[in-house]
């Protein structure tokens, strides 16, 4: 899948395509329908694939400081969107002058100069141009005299509500992670370096990997997970590892930084990790418990004998 990074990077003989347009925050259920009706044409028409989407997030241009926890990287959106067959992904960067376009500027731009759409999907929900004056009956309106047809689709729900991105992230803060695998359709995951911490849980017997997580990135609730843990995703030599990760400020020890460390679990003889600088991900399986505070002379043999129970629950979920 190629990847390009606005529309300066598009080829110049790009040929007719089919676009799917959306930040795809997640690549959710909701998502994999839009791009799924943008494959569906694009098999009918012999076209390629395009999906455009934005970074920065376009609330965080439009309303500065509101912008939401992401359940994506962009490493990660494309990854999963190359899965889903698609043949390119155009990466807008979302700037105030792209917000200022209107309707028609932004289609005769992106979709008409540059990508030459013949086929375009959207969700339902899609707003576009200047102060989201643009929806998909503009957008259709606009294909008419431009030779593109439109296709919106419709929201998905599930037993909870509709499958949107906000509702994702509203069961990641809670830290119903085994609830939002399902409306992904897989592990919510959180991504980061690996830095240096306290080195207690080595001092302790579980050697943790602290993580400085990307920005904005969606945070599971405080507490103990199950999780796998990639080191070097999206390459070649990617490699998964069962884990047991922490969230929250350590409040055993007065801690007041809320931090993520995962502790990578039955590792194999004298088999080590050194992942101090390496980019690795989280995928959160399920939630083991929330965040406790030990107190007492006991509190470190009690705060080790429940990290010895947490692990054994993680090899459970784990399966």
């Amino acid at each position: 899948m190629q990847r390009w990074q606005g529309l300066d990077d598009v080829p110049a003989d790009q040929p007719r395509s089919v676009v799917a347009i959306g930040v795809f925050d997640g690549v959710h259920y909701g998502h994999r329908a839009v791009v799924g009706k943008a494959v569906a044409h694009a098999h009918r028409l012999g076209a390629p694939i395009v999906v455009v989407t934005f970074d920065p997030h376009p609330d965080e241009v439009v309303r500065p400081g509101t912008h939401p926890a992401l359940l994506s990287t962009i490493d990660h959106r494309c990854a999963l969107l190359a899965e889903l067959g698609v043949d390119a992904v155009c990466i807008l960067p979302f700037s105030r002058e792209m917000a200022a376009l209107s309707p028609e500027a932004f289609v005769d731009e992106v979709l008409v100069s540059r990508l030459h759409a013949v086929a375009v999907a959207v969700g339902e929900n899609f707003r576009f141009g200047h102060r989201a004056a643009g929806d998909p009956e503009t957008l259709a309106e606009l294909g008419v005299a431009r030779d593109f047809i439109v296709d919106a689709e419709p929201l998905i729900a599930g037993e909870g509500g509709v499958w949107s991105s906000t509702y994702v992230r509203g069961l990641v803060r809670a830290g119903d992670v085994a609830s939002a695998a399902y409306s992904l359709g897989r592990p919510h995951r959180v991504e980061g370096t690996v830095v240096h911490g306290d080195h207690r849980g080595r001092e302790l017997g579980y050697p943790t990997a602290n993580l400085a997580t990307t920005p904005h990135a969606a945070i599971p609730a405080d507490g103990v997970y199950a999780s796998q843990l990639v080191v070097a995703p999206y390459t070649e030599h990617a490699t998964r590892h069962p884990a047991a990760v922490s969230i929250g400020t350590n409040p055993t020890f007065d801690g007041l930084e809320r931090r993520v460390e995962a502790h990578v679990i039955d590792l194999q003889g004298s088999e080590d990790l050194d992942l101090y600088g390496a980019h690795v991900a989280l995928d959160f399986v399920g939630r083991v418990r929330g965040q406790i505070r030990f107190e007492g002379a006991d509190a470190l043999a009690d705060l080790v004998a429940q990290m010895a129970h947490d692990i054994d629950d993680v090899r459970r979920l784990l399966g």
